[in-house]
């Protein structure tokens, strides 16, 4: 009955049905898109800094930086191939952190750096953009990696000899030359102007040390990064060691997804008012067009909340129609916008733009199905109560 009041009615219902489509799809598009900046941006700061799960000292975040000796890891072998064995890990790779001054020429600046091991990068490092050169490779003894800014402060170019300087334990002073094989990238333009990175044996010569201060895990996918935490806090006894997932480390994602997600949540609102407007519209100005049709309805027999019910359940279909239509429709558009790509610029601390896309997910598709279904039954709720209300007498005046 709804159905065929709504299609009797298809020139008024044309229009509700029209706004809850373009809301549907607005809402798809606009999570989908802000989904795919966060993957984005997720897996860009996971495979150029963090990694997914990192392994180091109990305490090395609230005092590493200040006495990096102190928390250093031993080699274990043994270890290493416990993690490499678990199911989803897809590489394990150490990492020493230094820090110190780096000389080129007659120019001299402080840097952040790292020791690595280049063939365990390869797929960690992954999201590094190099500008010029390319990334450290295995068995390059003596090759270091500069980040853009920090690059273009030393006045550097490739091939070029750097002088790396930092404290030892012993309160000496460890000094290697290095030649520049690569310029690069990462998501964090501030990661950029400071950070160098060079082979972790190096890095251990410099310091005159062995061990590591960080066992950096990859994973196959980002959605197992916390089962695989739960696992390793189990093998890694919490009073040793301390086992972090990246999202705790990533302070900038965090607060930008955060701003996101209320971002997301303001246009839910706003399309939810105009839905709630368009149907409350709708419905109104039909109970005002079929008086008499509600007094015949309720003279047969028919009780108030019959009339109730058959108003709301109008609404009800004008929601699932047009929602369904704007389902249809937000991901063939979100498909069609990935396909073509949306030229972003650089964002806030990045050095570089991207082609950016629609993420399409189950999740934002029930939210928007679940956001336009709702907001047509709360709009459909007080016409409906008007038409139940009316008095019987004077509703079939109408039909003189």
């Amino acid at each position: 009955m709804a159905a065929l009041n709504i299609l009797r009615q298809i020139n008024r219902s044309a229009a509700a049905l029209t706004a809850v489509a373009l809301g549907v799809v607005v809402m798809v598009l606009a999570s989908g898109f802000i989904d795919w900046n966060l993957r984005f941006g997720r897996e860009n700061t996971i495979h150029s800094q963090l990694g997914h799960v990192q392994i180091m000292k109990a305490g090395f975040l609230e005092k590493g930086r200040s006495d990096p000796y102190a928390y250093i890891l031993p080699a274990d072998e043994a270890s290493r191939k416990d993690v490499l064995a678990m199911p989803d890990v897809r590489a394990l790779a150490p990492r020493l952190l230094l820090s110190g001054l780096v000389s080129a020429g007659e120019t001299t600046l402080s840097f952040i750096g790292e020791g690595v091991d280049p063939a365990a990068e390869a797929d960690l490092s992954s999201g590094l953009r190099f500008a010029e050169g390319r990334n450290l490779a295995p068995g390059g003894a003596q090759e270091v990696v500069v980040g853009a800014g920090l690059a273009k402060n030393l006045d550097i170019h490739l091939g070029q000899t750097l002088v790396l300087i930092v404290n030892t334990r012993s309160g000496g002073v460890g000094a290697v030359e290095a030649r520049v094989v690569g310029i690069f990238e990462s998501i964090a333009k501030a990661y950029d102007d400071m950070a160098l990175r060079i082979p972790i044996q190096l890095a251990r010569q410099l310091m005159r040390t062995d061990g590591e201060h960080l066992r950096l895990v990859l994973l196959s996918q980002t959605e197992g990064t916390d089962a695989v935490a739960a696992q390793l806090r189990e093998r890694f006894p919490v009073q040793k060691y301390g086992v972090v997932p990246w999202f705790e480390l990533a302070d900038f994602y965090n607060k930008t997804a955060e701003l996101f997600k209320k971002q997301v949540g303001v246009i839910y609102f706003i399309i939810s008012v105009i839905i709630v407007l368009a149907i409350s519209n709708t419905m109104t100005m039909s109970v005002v067009q079929r008086v008499g049709e509600i007094g015949t309805v309720m003279a047969v027999g028919n009780r108030r909340r019959d009339v109730l019910a058959l108003f709301v359940s109008e609404g009800v279909v004008l929601g699932l129609c047009g929602t369904l239509v704007g389902l249809v429709l937000g991901c063939l558009l979100a498909w069609l916008l990935s396909a073509i790509g949306i030229p972003m610029p650089p964002g806030p601390g990045m050095t570089w733009g991207y082609v950016a896309g629609i993420l399409v997910t189950p999740a934002n598709l029930i939210n928007a199905a679940l956001i336009a279904i709702a907001t047509t039954v709360v709009a459909s709720i007080y016409p409906a109560f008007r038409a139940s209300r009316m008095n019987i007498v004077d509703a079939l005046r109408a039909l003189q």
